[in-house]
């Protein structure tokens, strides 16, 4: 770090004083100084909140029984063959606040991605692709924790577990992929496993909206996992590198 230093000699007629940092950027003649939004997140990002909150009003239009037994997950529906419910489970949610508390997880880790793979029409797809193959493999990895069992799991905390992931190696590497053991991954994935076991011992009853539900912890760590080693062939493939 090196420092700043100003001369001081006096300052041209209409100049800004030496110690604001230079004059603010400026819009067409006569348009005054162009301000920065204050909510500037990627439109990806903004998508997957979307998806997420749009997702469950959707499903409030139709009989909740109806909708988890064709579209909830449980790793009893592999044996017959019903494995679009790994896919279709990450788009329903248990309740309002379960939806909303997903969406704001999923804008926050949402956005180092989107702004890694750029906001063209490949960098989207290959965000969305990620963010859909971290949720169905974090419900695989449930599901080996509990091979033919029938509780049914939904949501899209598995997909937004990976998205934690991948932005704990994209913060290790300055917007890049970074160590698989930088200091973020590592001080992130603990900090998600402990909660993750506290939820095992202790239940989700502390968690907004949860009442009695289950929650599939298993899955929450396994989604981590898999967003920090699918980061890696995912980012050599981003546009933004090129």
């Amino acid at each position: 770090m090196t420092e700043s230093r100003f001369e001081e000699t006096p300052p041209k007629p209409g100049s800004p004083p030496p110690w604001s940092g230079g004059s603010e950027p400026q819009g067409p003649t006569g348009s005054g100084p162009v301000r920065e939004p204050v909510f500037n997140a990627p439109w990806q990002a903004v998508a997957v909140v979307v998806l997420i909150v749009g997702g469950y009003a959707l499903q409030t239009l139709f009989p909740v029984d109806a909708i988890l037994a064709a579209y909830a997950f449980s790793p009893a529906n592999l044996a017959p063959g019903r494995w679009e419910t790994i896919i279709t489970s990450i788009f329903l949610h248990g309740s309002w606040s379960h939806a909303m508390m997903n969406g704001a997880f999923a804008l926050a880790f949402s956005t180092p991605l989107a702004r890694l793979f750029g906001p063209k029409l490949e960098g989207a797809l290959l965000f969305f692709a990620f963010y859909v193959l971290a949720g169905v493999l974090a419900n695989l990895g449930y599901a080996a924790v509990h091979p033919g069992g029938h509780g049914l799991v939904v949501g899209a905390s598995g997909a937004v577990s990976g998205l934690m992931g991948a932005s704990a190696r994209l913060i290790g590497g300055q917007g890049r992929a970074g160590p698989i053991f930088s200091r973020s991954v590592l001080g992130m994935g603990a900090g998600w496993i402990l909660i993750n076991v506290i939820i095992a011992f202790v239940g989700g009853w502390f968690l907004p909206g949860q009442g009695s539900a289950g929650v599939a912890w298993e899955a929450h760590i396994a989604g981590f996992v898999v967003g920090v080693f699918l980061i890696g062939p995912f980012a050599r493939l981003a546009p933004a590198w090129d």
